[in-house]
């Protein structure tokens, strides 16, 4: 392999591992607002970051 297409391989391999994290970020960060809305009861909060959550986890 030529170093330009190792480059841009070794390119690619990082953008996905960013993109993991920052999705296991979102989606640390969204199960922890779920629980204040429940504990503070309020429901329509709950269920718009519960959507949030289900189409990131889509």
């Amino acid at each position: 392999m030529d170093v330009s297409g190792y480059a841009a391989m070794l390119g690619l391999f990082a953008e996905m591992i960013l993109d993991d994290a920052v999705r296991k970020h979102k989606t640390q960060t969204l199960y922890r607002e779920i629980d204040d809305a429940l504990a503070r009861g309020d429901e329509a909060t709950f269920l718009n970051l519960t959507r949030e959550l289900k189409m990131l986890q889509a």
